[in-house]
C-alpha cells in the first residue's frame, strides 16, 4: 500500500506527517503502519527516538495529538474538529481536548490574495464597494474574512477562500484516505474508531466547507424556516458577488456570545437569551430538519435589542422526519423507562452486526433506572447524552454522521445555556417539541398514514411476488441459479497464494532462461564463434540472475512484514 503512495508527488508529504508524529511521541505508530518502511525504501531518513528529557513526552496522549495536528496544517485541524464531533467514537476527554483545536492562522497577504478576489468580484474591490478593508476582520485555516461597505452605508463581510486551498487539501483528503486503509488493516486495536467511515465523512464535510456559495445557501434555507420567528437574526447574503470561492454577507454587529461581561453591561435578558438560543436549536431539528450543527460562542452573537445571531453555516446537519421519530423515542425510553425502545432506536441507528443485545440492552436498562420517576424538565441532558454515548463506544457502536453532529451541537449549546444562566434546562426547552413529536407519531391520522403506506407496500410485493418466482425458477431451470459465499478470512490465505504462484511461474522462467542461455553459449564454444549469439547468451544470463535478485528480495520483503 505504502508502495504506491509513496510516488514523488506524495513522498514529501508523507515524510513531513511522519516527521510530526515520531516529534509528538508516536514513532510506534509510524512504525505500524509502515510508513518508516516506505520512506527508507525510498531513501529517507526518519530517525524514530526521543530524548527521555523532552517535555513533549509530558504531555498527555490527547495534547500530543492535538498539537501534532495543529503542526500539519488546515486538513489536519479540521479532521480534529471533526473528531471533536465524533462523541460516538471519541471518549469525552479527547472530545475536550480536540475542541480546543484552532483554526486562525497568518492571513494571505493581499497582493497574493487580490487576482482571485478581483476575478470573483468582477472588479477591483475598491471599485465594487464604497470602502474595503484590506488588513482581515479574522483569518482561518480555509479563508480570512474582510469588512466592506456597500454604497448605501451597509456594512458587509467578504469571506475569501484562501487561494491554492483546494488542491492542499485534495493532496492530504488522498493521503489520509490511503492511510485510513493502511491503518484498517494495520492496526487491529485502532480499527473501533472506523478510519475509514471518519475520513469519509471527513471529506464529504471538508468539500462542502469550501463550498462558500453552498454555506450561503444553508443560511438562506434556514433563515426562510425562521423568518416567522423575530428573535432570531440571520446575515443576508448578497448573490451578485457571491460563488464557490467568496461569499458576502451584511456584517452582524453583535455581542459576542462568550463576552458575558457585554451581555450584562448592555442590560440583556441572559436567560431569555438562553432559552431563545435552545428553543430555536430545537425548532431546526425537530420542525424543520435543518439545523446549524458547529453553535459554540464564536458563531453566536447577542443583539442590543436581544435577537441573538447565527452565523457561518458551513457545518449543517440533516435530520429527516422518520429519524426525528427516533431521536424522540429515544429520549422517550430513557425518561419513562423503556430499555427496550431505546435499545431499538439504538441498533437502528447503527450497522454493526456482531452486537451483544442481551448485555445492550441491560446496559441501558441500567442507564434508565437512574432516571425513574424524573420529569422531563429536571432531566440532565447532558449527563444522560454523555452516558449514551459511553455506552456507544463500548460497544462499538457507530452513529449516522447527521446524529453525532446533532448531539455535540445540544451538548455545545447546554454548556453556553449554563453559562449564560446557571439555572438553565435543556431538557425542559426540548419538552414541547418531544411531546409534539410523539403526538404526531401516535395521532389517529399519523398511524392511517402509517397503515396505508404498510398496506400498499405489502400489495407490491404481493403483486411483483409471481414474476419473481418466474423468473427463480426460469434462472434455476437453465443453471443461470448461482450462489456466491465470500468468506473474508480466506482473502488474505487466497493472496498468498497468487503471490507463491507468481514466484514459481518466475522461477520456471529463470530456470528456462538459465538453461537456453546455457545450451546458446555451449553452441558457441563448440562452433565458429558468433557475437550475436554469445550476447544472447549473456543476455539471457543476465535477466535470470536480476529475476532471482528479484524474487530473493520479494521473499525477504515478505518476511520482513510478517
Amino acid at each position: 500500500m505504502w508502495e504506491t503512495l509513496a510516488t514523488v508527488r506524495d513522498l514529501g508529504r508523507i515524510q513531513e506527517i511522519a516527521s510530526v508524529l515520531v516529534r509528538y511521541g508516536f514513532g510506534d505508530v509510524v512504525r505500524r503502519i509502515g510508513m518508516a518502511d516506505a520512506l527508507e525504501r525510498a531513501g529517507r531518513l526518519l530517525h524514530i527516538g526521543h530524548d527521555g528529557e523532552d517535555p513533549v513526552l509530558r504531555m498527555s496522549t490527547p495534547e500530543r495529538v492535538r498539537h501534532a495536528l495543529q503542526d500539519l496544517g488546515p486538513t489536519f485541524v479540521k479532521l480534529g474538529q471533526v473528531l471533536a464531533t465524533r462523541v460516538d467514537l471519541v471518549p469525552p476527554e479527547w472530545i475536550e481536548t480536540l475542541s480546543r483545536l484552532q483554526s486562525q492562522v497568518p492571513p494571505v497577504p493581499m497582493a497574493l490574495l487580490r487576482p482571485q478576489l478581483e476575478h470573483d468580484l468582477g472588479g477591483a474591490p475598491e471599485h465594487i464597494f464604497a470602502r474595503f478593508e484590506e488588513v482581515p476582520m479574522a483569518a482561518a485555516s480555509l479563508g480570512q474574512a474582510h469588512r466592506a461597505w456597500l454604497h448605501d452605508g451597509t456594512a458587509v463581510v467578504l469571506k475569501v477562500r484562501r487561494p491554492g486551498i483546494r488542491e492542499v487539501v485534495d493532496a492530504d483528503l488522498r493521503l489520509l484516505a490511503r492511510l485510513s486503509e493502511v491503518v484498517q488493516a494495520q492496526a487491529p486495536d485502532l480499527r473501533r474508531y472506523r478510519p475509514r467511515e471518519v475520513v469519509r465523512q471527513f471529506e464529504a464535510s471538508l468539500h462542502e466547507e469550501m463550498d462558500f456559495a453552498r454555506e450561503c445557501r444553508n443560511a438562506e434555507r434556514i433563515a426562510a424556516n425562521l423568518a416567522d420567528d423575530p428573535r432570531v437574526l440571520v446575515p443576508r447574503v448578497y448573490w451578485e458577488w457571491t460563488s464557490e470561492r467568496l461569499n458576502v454577507q451584511e456584517l452582524v454587529d453583535g455581542i459576542p456570545a462568550s463576552d458575558l461581561a457585554a451581555v450584562d453591561a448592555a442590560g440583556l435578558d441572559r436567560h431569555a437569551l438562553a432559552v431563545t438560543g435552545a428553543e430555536v436549536m430545537m425548532r431546526m431539528v425537530f420542525e424543520d430538519g435543518v439545523f446549524h450543527a458547529d453553535p459554540h460562542p464564536g458563531n453566536l452573537f447577542f443583539m442590543r435589542d436581544g435577537r441573538v445571531a447565527v452565523i457561518d453555516f458551513g457545518m449543517v446537519g440533516r435530520i429527516p422526519p422518520p429519524l426525528r421519530e427516533q431521536v424522540a423515542r429515544l429520549v422517550y425510553g430513557l425518561v419513562f423507562q423503556q430499555a427496550q425502545m431505546a435499545c431499538d432506536v439504538l441498533l437502528d441507528w447503527t450497522d454493526a452486526a456482531d452486537v451483544d443485545e442481551a448485555r445492550l440492552h441491560a446496559e441501558i436498562y441500567s442507564l434508565v433506572d437512574q432516571y425513574r420517576g424524573l420529569p422531563l424538565r429536571e432531566l440532565p441532558m447532558a449527563t444522560m447524552l454523555g452516558e449514551v454515548t459511553g455506552l456507544l463506544r463500548r460497544h462499538g457502536l457507530m452513529l449516522p454522521p447527521d446524529l453525532a453532529l446533532l448531539i455535540k451541537a445540544l451538548l455545545t449549546l447546554e454548556g453556553l445555556g449554563r453559562q449564560l444562566d446557571p439555572e438553565f434546562d435543556m431538557a425542559g426547552a426540548a419538552q414541547p417539541w418531544l411531546t409534539r413529536l410523539m403526538w404526531r407519531r401516535h395521532s389517529p391520522r399519523a398511524l392511517a398514514a402509517r397503515g396505508r403506506r404498510s398496506l400498499a407496500a405489502a400489495l407490491d410485493l404481493m403483486a411483483d411476488l409471481p414474476r419473481d418466482l418466474r423468473h427463480l425458477l426460469r434462472s434455476a431451470r437453465h443453471g443461470r441459479l448461482r450462489a456466491q459465499i465470500e468468506v473474508t478470512s480466506l482473502q488474505s490465505f487466497g493472496a498468498q497464494v497468487n503471490s507463491a504462484a507468481n514466484r514459481l511461474t518466475m522461477g520456471v522462467v529463470i530456470a528456462a532462461l538459465i538453461i537456453g542461455s546455457s545450451i546458446v553459449m555451449h553452441s558457441v564454444g563448440t562452433g565458429s564463434p558468433n557475437r550475436w549469439l554469445m550476447a544472447l547468451g549473456v543476455i539471457g544470463f543476465v535477466g535470470a540472475g536480476l529475476g532471482g535478485l528479484g524474487i530473493l528480495l520479494a521473499i525477504w520483503r515478505s518476511g520482513r512484514r510478517r
